[in-house]
């Protein structure tokens, strides 16, 4: 890496006072910003293009391939009572509300035993509720959690524009009243179905630690390191690592 010396800043700093005392000088210096601003756009716009083509055609495959799935764990989940899916209210970029996409792995009153059992959420600490052997769960569910099925009708949420194959966890309108200035930039950019927490210990990590991965990956957002944190999310799903 080239460091500049405290002589040559203040060379570089007489030089550009000295041309911006000119029209000419201003203008090139002027032209100069412009033209960073442009490729520096060029750049982020193209990343996301290629983010949002990638997510469309792997979402269009992965529901044409996992069709016989979809089929075998709706009848399943069916057999238990109540609806096969579930369209849950989440947030989104910017706040936005959307319906996400899931299997239903709860009893269907789920929500109304909901609040004897935040006393014994396992992130006390945070707004997210989790919670080991939560008797809500149905017996098909708790497979489907371990190896995240019940996420797989997701990918329609990704098709359509509302979620990225990568990215923040969409929240719950409830936990949303909650955050702090500095966990809203969760919401910064599009959510995603898996994320730097979902491959580096899931549930395990508490919603402190969980905002603090996806503000680093917001900063070193990249094309290529998406396919990474893909490629690693496979054996993190297929393990069952710290899901419950």
């Amino acid at each position: 890496m080239l460091v500049m010396t405290e002589d040559e800043i203040k060379s570089q700093l007489i030089l550009r006072f000295t041309t911006a005392q000119r029209p000419i000088g201003r203008w090139r210096l002027k032209a100069r910003v412009l033209w960073k601003q442009f490729a520096w756009r060029s750049v982020i716009r193209g990343t996301l293009f290629f983010k949002r083509l990638f997510d469309i055609v792997i979402s269009f495959i992965a529901l044409i391939l996992l069709s016989p799935v979809f089929l075998v764990f709706a009848i399943l989940v069916k057999l238990d009572g109540g609806p096969a899916f579930l369209a849950q209210t989440r947030i989104g970029r910017h706040s936005r509300e959307f319906k996400m996409f899931k299997f239903r792995s709860m009893v269907v009153n789920a929500d109304q035993v909901f609040a004897e059992l935040m006393k014994k959420n396992k992130h006390r600490k945070g707004v997210t509720f989790k919670m080991k052997d939560d008797p809500r769960i149905t017996w098909v569910g708790g497979f489907m959690r371990k190896y995240s099925i019940d996420e797989l009708p997701q990918f329609v949420n990704v098709l359509i524009g509302d979620m990225s194959l990568v990215g923040p966890r969409p929240c719950l309108p409830r936990e949303l009243s909650h955050y702090t200035l500095e966990q809203r930039r969760r919401l910064e950019i599009t959510p995603g179905v898996t994320c730097l927490w979902q491959i580096g210990g899931r549930a395990e990590i508490d919603f402190a630690g969980q905002v603090q991965l996806d503000v680093r990956y917001i900063e070193s957002f990249s094309f290529w390191g998406d396919i990474k944190i893909l490629f690693k999310t496979v054996p993190a799903v297929l393990f069952g690592k710290g899901a419950y």
